[in-house]
This record gives structure tokens, C-alpha cells and sequence, in this order.
């Protein structure tokens, strides 16, 4: 049997100079909307859901009514032949453009932020490690701050509200630039190219003036993912206007999702630190509950009752090791009733 991830991959790219750019262009003016998956290389589902709308698009069993749509399918292709989280370092971190990109995820970076920034709306579809259902994840409330100034968070919301997922997720930045803190001297500013490292692709096209979700479509082998990719898609799209909905997928889940909010990250700080049982994503915790130990038998423990996030057993010490997450009180919005096909 071949050990090459090609061999077993329909989708890997056969070379990873170039990236390959689908844009479907209505004759009736839009939204302009942009779907990439495979930002990581070992996340597939994004892919296959992208695939599957080129099939229905070329095919005609789905019609642009109006706008601008542009899908990539594979985002990081040196990653996807590798099958591996990164190429050579995370390209949904440090995501802006670079005169003098130092790796190849700089490079892909060049070319992704102008596709980007000539769109309206993002949505970038993932998976993940551990175990856990699929959920959203959304920037930061209407501000004028100077850490992610916005002023589109209600359609952002709307858009995380009509994807079909359960839960969720708000905080990102906030809570990382929080655990930058943490690292950091008593008193020290925190460094902003440290602060960069944290911004991805949504974080780029908030900036540009547009908005952007991100998809975590399930743990990176669920065999659903690539349906949870594709339905969002397709829901993504009706409630731009820009296509009907296949017919008798409802336009979102029959009640609202659950929005919770990060409130905190903790670190592994020793290489035998270790959690004391398995977690997954959204696991709920309460207060003084025993999370993980420390190498030196120390407990620690959840700060309130709320959920656990994005544990991570493997994380390398002074990496993050799970995220603490709390319920929310923002509301998200209505549902609209978009149209079938």
C-alpha cells in the first residue's frame, strides 16, 4: 500500500505553486461573497463542501441570481499535499500582505488578501482536533477600539445565525490578545507583532470593510463535515439574496443557537502537564471543577461554571491549552425565511 496522502486525497493539488480560484459573476448586481476551505492542510470538509456547489453551479442545478461568488477550495496547497495543519507555519495566523514574504504562507497571504479584499463577505470553512459539534465563530461586537474597530456586527451575526450550527462563538482576538498578556512582563505593552500573529482571515477582511464567519465544520474526520460545509454554503447564500436553498433544507436550525463568549485561555506551561480526563470543545464545566494537573501536582481548575473550548492535550508548553468559555447575553437576531429551490 502507498504511503502517499495523494493516493488516498482526490482533491490534492498536483502542484503547489498556484492556487486555483473559482468566481461566478451574476448578471445582476450583489453581494460579493468568498468561500475558501483548506486554510489548513489537514482540514478537508471545506473542500469537499466547495466541490460540491462547483459541481451544482457547473452542472445547473444552482443559479447565481445575483452578486459575485468566488470559492477556493484548497487555500493552502503545500499544507493539503502534505496533509498537514501547516506548510511551513499557520496561515490563518499573521494574515496581512508582506513586501518580502519570508515562507510560503506568506506568499499564499499575497495572493489571498486582494481576492479578499474585493469581496463583502467571507466565510472560511475549518474543522478541528478534538471532539465537539460544529459552531461558528464571530468577531467583536460594534466598536471603535483600537483593537478590531467594527461596525457590521449585526449582519456578521446574522450570517453565523443562518450557517446551521448550535452553538456559537464570540471573542477571538479579545481573548488572545488577553493571553499575550498573560505572557508578558507585569506592566509590559503587548508586543504588537506578537498581536498580528493572532489575526486570520476574518480578522483581514473586518479590516478591508467587509465581515466574515469561520466555520468549524466538526473534528477533522466526522464524516458530516463536508454536508455541514456544503449546507452552509448554500444557506450563506440564500440569505444573500444570491441563490435559492435546495429545496426542503430549512433557511437554519428550528431555534436559535446557543452564543457563548471566551473569557479566558490557560496555557501548558511543562510538558507533563496533562488533563485529567479527555475533553471536548463545549464540554460543560462548573466552578473549581479539576480540568487538568500540572507537572508538579497542582490542579487546575474551571474559574465558573461555563465550557471548555479547543482543548488541546498536544500543545507544546507555553502554547495554549484550553480556552474557557462563558454563555453570552448578545442576541444574533431573526431568522429570515429564504426561498427554495
Amino acid at each position: 500500500m502507498s504511503s502517499d496522502p495523494l493516493s488516498s486525497d482526490p482533491f490534492a493539488p498536483a502542484a503547489t505553486d498556484s492556487l486555483r480560484i473559482h468566481t461566478f459573476a451574476s448578471l445582476n448586481p450583489g453581494p460579493r461573497l468568498l468561500v475558501m476551505g483548506g486554510i489548513h492542510g489537514d482540514e478537508t470538509c471545506g473542500t469537499v463542501g466547495i466541490e460540491r456547489v462547483l459541481a451544482e453551479l457547473d452542472g445547473g442545478t444552482l443559479r447565481l441570481l445575483r452578486g459575485q461568488l468566488s470559492l477556493v477550495p484548497i487555500a493552502n496547497p503545500l499544507a493539503r499535499r502534505r496533509l498537514q495543519r501547516e506548510g511551513e507555519r499557520n496561515l490563518n495566523r499573521l494574515f496581512k500582505p508582506s513586501e518580502a514574504p519570508a515562507d510560503y504562507e506568506g506568499r499564499v497571504t499575497n495572493v489571498l488578501c486582494p481576492l479578499i479584499e474585493r469581496h463583502d463577505v467571507l466565510l472560511d470553512l475549518h474543522s478541528f482536533q478534538s471532539e465537539g459539534e460544529a459552531f461558528a465563530m464571530i468577531g467583536p461586537r460594534d466598536n471603535t477600539g483600537p483593537l478590531e474597530p467594527f461596525a457590521r456586527a449585526r449582519e456578521e451575526g446574522l450570517l453565523a445565525l443562518h450557517l446551521g450550527t448550535s452553538v456559537v462563538v464570540e471573542g477571538w482576538l479579545d481573548i488572545y490578545a488577553a493571553g499575550l498578556a498573560q505572557r508578558s512582563s507585569p506592566g509590559a505593552a503587548v508586543d504588537e507583532s506578537a498581536l498580528d500573529f493572532g489575526r486570520g482571515t476574518n480578522e483581514y477582511i473586518r479590516n478591508c470593510g467587509g465581515y466574515g464567519v469561520t466555520l468549524e465544520c466538526g473534528q477533522h474526520q466526522d464524516p458530516q463535515a463536508p454536508e455541514v460545509a456544503w449546507r452552509a454554503i448554500r444557506r450563506a447564500l440564500a440569505l444573500l439574496g444570491m441563490a435559492a436553498l435546495p429545496q426542503g433544507m430549512p433557511a437554519a436550525p428550528p431555534s436559535p443557537p446557543q452564543l457563548l463568549r471566551l473569557a479566558g485561555v490557560t496555557d501548558r506551561l511543562h510538558e507533563e502537564d496533562s488533563f485529567v480526563r479527555d475533553w471536548a470543545t463545549f464540554d460543560a464545566v462548573q466552578r473549581g471543577e479539576p480540568i487538568g494537573m500540572r507537572h508538579d501536582g497542582t490542579l487546575v481548575s474551571a474559574p465558573d461554571d461555563g465550557f471548555i473550548v479547543f482543548p488541546n492535550a498536544l500543545a507544546l508548553p507555553g502554547a495554549e491549552w484550553f480556552y474557557f468559555a462563558r454563555p453570552s447575553e448578545r442576541v444574533l437576531g431573526p431568522v429570515a425565511n429564504a426561498p427554495s429551490a
